[in-house]
């Protein structure tokens, strides 16, 4: 928390970010622009005017950079790079105009046919968020017989599983943890892992599971 002309700079939480409508796309790179330079200028502590100072900008004109009611040149771009030490390209996040989402309906959810399956294991695919540099997929499990023999699952990544009905003993490597509606289980995805133990039917559990980076190894 700072103070600028003895006003208190206080973040108030997500309710302080909460938007009345979508701003329009005119001045969008200004407005990306502006807010984190006044998020990462907070975040050292500093205050309009001790930026000034560090910067050489004067202290309306970094206001006005704040409030994207001016565009900034690659210049001031870099002198304000230098005084927070970060490299330029950090003031363009948040100017991409689209960001991928995905809206599956109760019940709409692709069946995936697995090795389970056929002894009463159902997965729903919830949705798959693809990216340059990540992905990840949402699975709602249902499992509703037992069976003497249980499928384990590897992938690259990390898995967790959140416990919506039932109970079951889930296992990951040497360890097999008891889990209850409300518990959570984050495992790394490179060890076998998969339910050992129906202890509770139905059981219902969410998996949502995030791949590394291309081409990175864990």
């Amino acid at each position: 928390m700072s103070q600028e002309n003895g006003v208190e700079d206080v973040d108030h939480g997500p309710a302080a970010r909460e938007v009345a409508a979508p701003p329009s796309q005119e001045g969008r790179l200004e407005r990306a622009i502006g807010a984190e330079v006044r998020r990462l200028r907070r975040a050292s502590g500093a205050t309009l005017a001790e930026m000034s100072v560090r910067t050489g900008i004067s202290k309306p004109m970094l206001s006005k950079i704040e409030h994207a009611q001016t565009s900034c040149s690659l210049t001031t771009l870099a002198r304000l790079a230098d005084a927070l030490d970060i490299p330029v390209t950090a003031f363009f996040r948040g100017a991409d105009v689209e960001r991928e989402a995905v809206h599956t309906r109760a019940g709409a959810g692709a069946r995936i046919v697995a090795r389970g399956t056929r002894v009463g294991h159902d997965y729903t695919l919830l949705g798959g968020l693809r990216g340059q540099h990540k992905r990840m997929e949402a699975h709602l499990v249902t499992l509703t017989e037992r069976s003497e023999e249980f499928p384990l699952f590897q992938h690259p990544g990390t898995e967790l599983l959140y416990m919506l009905e039932g109970r079951m003993v889930y296992s990951h490597g040497e360890s097999n943890y008891e889990l209850l509606p409300g518990d959570a289980l984050q495992i790394d995805g490179n060890g076998l892992h998969g339910p050992r133990d129906l202890m509770e039917l139905p059981i219902r559990f969410l998996s949502v599971v995030a791949h590394p980076d291309a081409g990175i190894e864990e």
